[in-house]
């Protein structure tokens, strides 16, 4: 085998080492992910919302009858800002999951990480995601030029 075959099986070989690790880690965060349940109690101690794992809201509990005493927008507020703050947690929850899999690869820089739709993944809760939820990487000047360049 020539020396320049020999160097793009090597390659191969780690194109495809890094393709079955990142399928490995896919796997895993959607494993975790199928399990997620995350619950919040409002600020003021009256109200805890539980979010599942795609951020819908799947409990709302009324704390130590608190809301007996309160009128109906402190309520309203309690669980609203609630549920905000549990969807919140669940899309940060998600977005540290899977941000490793959108990077470049270490190994290969030319591949690029993976694109994700979000609204599959979180559902609603996507929503509530940041526009941009990842810091510019090195890739993004190149990619930005790219696109600068359509008519």
């Amino acid at each position: 085998m020539s020396e320049e075959a020999e160097r793009i099986a090597k390659r191969l070989e780690q194109a495809t080492a890094e393709l079955e690790s990142v399928q490995s880690a896919a796997a895993e965060a959607e494993r975790q992910m199928s399990v997620f349940a995350s619950s919040v109690i409002s600020t003021d101690g009256s109200v805890e919302v539980s979010v599942g794992s795609q951020g819908e809201v799947t409990e709302v509990r009324f704390l130590d009858g608190k809301y007996r005493s309160m009128t109906a927008s402190q309520l309203s507020e309690a669980v609203l800002g609630a549920i905000q703050e549990a969807r919140s947690h669940h899309s940060r929850m998600v977005r540290d999951l899977f941000e490793p899999l959108t990077r470049p690869s270490a190994v290969m820089p030319e591949l690029p990480g993976l694109e994700l739709d979000w609204d599959a993944i979180v559902g609603p809760a996507a929503d509530s995601l940041p526009e941009d939820p990842f810091p510019p990487s090195r890739n993004d000047r190149l990619r930005d030029e790219i696109d600068g360049d359509e008519p």
